[in-house]
């Protein structure tokens, strides 16, 4: 199965990236490959949802993700992650500072999808 992949969710395409139960390396690698699939997509056009649940990061690992944030920018509609507790709170706010976005908080998969896909 792949880990990135087009999903739907009430009539919406959302775009997964399903990083759970994964490594520290799975995750920079999914990382670099997001960062190409999502900026091929038209400006504003992407719900995008990461599901970091079980997976374990590192520093390095954290650096690609906010690499990949700002690069995405521009071509997300609306973006959020799926945290289980295993990525601490002020790793997250440096994504979204040095991203210059809000990265909502959700801890199912269900939660997030949902707020994605509400009209706004």
């Amino acid at each position: 199965m792949d880990r990135i992949r087009k999903i739907q969710h009430q009539g919406q395409q959302v775009l997964l990236v399903d990083c759970s139960d994964s490594n520290a390396e799975e995750i920079a690698e999914l990382s670099d490959q997001l960062r190409e699939v999502v900026t091929r997509e038209p400006q504003k056009s992407v719900l995008l949802l990461a599901d970091f649940s079980r997976s374990k990061l590192s520093r390095e690992t954290m650096e690609r993700i906010k690499v990949a944030a700002v690069f995405n920018r521009p071509h997300l509609k609306r973006s959020a992650w799926v945290l289980t507790g295993n990525i601490p709170k002020p790793a997250h706010s440096t994504v979204e500072k040095f991203s210059t976005r809000e990265i909502p908080i959700f801890g199912t998969r269900d939660d997030a999808l949902e707020f994605l896909v509400k009209a706004g």
